[in-house]
């Protein structure tokens, strides 16, 4: 029988620019003024982030149709489904208490990423039968989320 070697390929070098896997992607938190963001272990979804703008009516009695022009936008809190872990839910709970705007950073394969700042809220999810144990963790924005391409 031959000797085959099997070689270890980066698919993603072959996904051009159809699309990128969601393999890898992180949240990370730094809270107190930290140099480094900490992993939110156990992160199974994400938020689409960003946000529409407000229909803002500018719309005279000259007018057959109403018009508008955009105006602010508007960034719903951003929610992540995180599976539970005792000590991440800790640590989240904790900022939590805390009521302090956390340094937020959700980052892609690629190496672009979003930044923002808020207050986070976590919440137990339910429990099922053969189910495993997961919280939600929401965010809400206070500035951001801005994103940044990769380099």
């Amino acid at each position: 029988m031959k000797d085959n070697k099997l070689f270890s390929m980066d698919l993603q070098m072959f996904a051009g620019e159809r699309g990128l896997l969601s393999k890898g992607t992180k949240l990370g938190y730094k809270a107190g003024g930290g140099s480094t963001y900490t992993d939110v272990k156990g992160l199974q979804s994400t938020p689409e982030v960003g946000g529409d703008p407000e229909q803002v009516e500018v719309t005279d009695l000259s007018d057959s149709k109403k018009r508008y022009v955009s105006g602010l936008q508007d960034v719903d809190t951003l929610e992540f489904g995180v599976l539970y872990d005792s000590a991440v839910f800790g640590a989240l709970e904790t900022l939590q208490s805390n009521d302090t705007s956390v340094d937020w950073e959700l980052a892609f394969p690629d190496g672009s990423k979003f930044t923002f700042k808020g207050k986070p809220t976590v919440k137990m999810g339910g429990a099922e039968v053969n189910g495993a144990l997961a919280f939600t963790l929401s965010i809400v924005v206070s500035e951001g989320p801005d994103f940044v391409p990769t380099v």
